[in-house]
């Protein structure tokens, strides 16, 4: 069926539906009340179900994916714009995040293609890059799945598509469902700071209703008057001029270097960020609403959760079924110690928050992780998304790199090389942010008679001190 904007009007009816049927269950189920699923979670879920991939109950378009990746870039766009965001506010913590990313990401390179070198190949007979569908599919999303395959195809490894979504597939549901778990038992463990207990958990929360008149806040400040324009149109205005710049700039990168491709959603961060200094200081920023662009970022992230889960389509490869397995339940070991050990040592501050949205990112994509984040984070007071939209950026190369090269280094015969040298960065990259912070700890602090040693200490006066500086 072609698509025409009447089939953007038809999908954003269903979209409507599922979320008001989601937010219903949310507000009279008690078992979706206890697991804290948001609406656009139930949605999603109702979505894949019901949708083409499943039981084929609602005419969805094919665009539902592309509709995801659009609107991350809306929700980074506002992000960038609203109170809190800036480089000022930012220093070792996004610094810690920066490496942890790199850390995820590049480990499930690395192991990925060790094991498979050295398990899989050897007892199942798999291609060189069936490793490689490890961090294709999980950390890298249906995206790099569907270009790795690609590439992996016109080597002539023809399975390689169809193994690539699959993997996508399964760390998408691993994502979803075991960040549930986690959020839960988080919440059990007193880590969600901002939920807590569901025994303890004020009403607003447990239903997703706001009873009580007097709790419910406006969702923004008119800063026109409708005579002129809306004032809910002019914010929508600077956000889609900001996304649309974004996504020039991409196109523009890729056409000069074909062979890269710079994510839209970190660019729109950083156009974001640049908009927001160049005009911040004039009269005109006072027009722009930051409680309006946050109420646009959230509205467009329940609809690309929704998108993003209702997308996936569940390729089933008989023939690859226990080596599949193994090398998915290689990359669920890797994001469990990622989370318990390394996370709780690496973040000095709302650990929890970051882990969690590190855990759906790791698994699949970027929309999962703010799922699971808004479960625990429901009003994102722990400005994860603002430091991930900073600290994503010294990893888009690292990303855009693995993706392009990794299979073709493969095909070239170097895969024990990719193997190697990806699991050493990645080991490195994680280990950083615990060492230095364990040397700052150590620093500040005195060891073991060091006050008895400095009062044995003659005092020097300031004239000595000033002549031996000057020595």
């Amino acid at each position: 069926m072609e698509y025409t904007p009447w089939s953007l009007l038809s999908d954003a009816g269903l979209i409507a539906v599922l979320l008001v049927v989601g937010a219903l269950a949310r507000a009279h189920l008690r078992i979706v009340q206890r697991l804290m699923l948001p609406a656009s979670v139930l949605a999603g879920f109702l979505g894949l179900l019901l949708g083409p991939n499943a039981l084929d109950l609602l005419p969805f378009s094919d665009q539902l994916e592309t509709y995801s990746a659009v609107l991350i870039v809306v929700v980074f766009a506002c992000l960038a714009m609203t109170d809190g965001a800036g480089i000022r506010n930012f220093g070792s913590a996004t610094g810690a995040f920066s490496l942890y990313s790199i850390g995820m990401y590049v480990i499930q390179v690395g192991l990925g293609v060790l094991f498979a070198l050295l398990v899989l190949g050897p007892v199942w007979g798999t291609p060189a890059g069936f490793g490689v569908l490890l961090f294709g599919g999980w950390a890298g999303g249906f995206g790099s799945a569907a270009a790795i395959g690609t590439t992996f195809q016109d080597s002539g490894w023809q399975e390689a598509s169809s193994l690539g979504f699959t993997s996508a597939t399964v760390g998408t549901l691993v994502g979803i469902v075991g960040g549930v778990i986690i959020n839960n038992w988080g919440a059990r463990r007193g880590h969600c700071r901002r939920v807590g207990r569901f025994a303890d958990l004020p009403e607003e929360l447990r239903s997703g209703l706001l009873k009580d008149p007097a709790e419910r806040a406006p969702t923004g400040t008119a800063t026109t008057s409708p005579a002129s324009i809306e004032p809910f149109a002019l914010q929508v205005c600077v956000v889609s001029a900001v996304a649309a710049a974004a996504y020039g700039l991409s196109e523009w990168v890729t056409g000069l270097f074909p062979s890269i491709t710079v994510p839209v959603f970190a660019l729109a961060f950083v156009v974001g960020l640049l908009v927001r200094t160049l005009v911040g200081r004039t009269p005109a920023w006072g027009y722009v609403d930051s409680t309006t662009l946050k109420s646009l970022s959230g509205g467009a992230t329940d609809v690309l959760i929704v998108c993003g889960i209702a997308s996936i389509v569940p390729n089933v490869v008989g023939d690859y079924w226990l080596p599949l397995l193994l090398l998915f339940a290689l990359g669920l070991a890797i994001c469990l110690v990622l989370f318990l050990v390394v996370a709780p040592a690496t973040f000095r501050q709302d650990w929890f928050e970051k882990a969690v949205f590190t855990w759906g990112w790791a698994t699949g994509a970027v929309a999962t992780g703010i799922a699971l984040l808004r479960m625990t984070d429901p009003k994102l007071e722990s400005r994860t998304l603002e430091e991930f939209g900073l600290a994503y950026l010294p990893l888009a190369p690292i990303e855009t790199a693995s993706v392009t090269f990794a299979p073709v280094i493969v095909t070239a015969g170097a895969a024990w090389a990719l193997g190697a040298g990806w699991t050493v960065a990645g080991l490195i990259a994680l280990s950083l942010p615990t060492l230095l912070g364990r040397r700052t700890r150590k620093s500040a602090q005195d060891p073991p008679g060091a006050q008895e040693r400095r009062a044995a200490v003659p005092t020097t006066s300031a004239a000595e001190t000033s002549t031996t500086e000057g020595k």
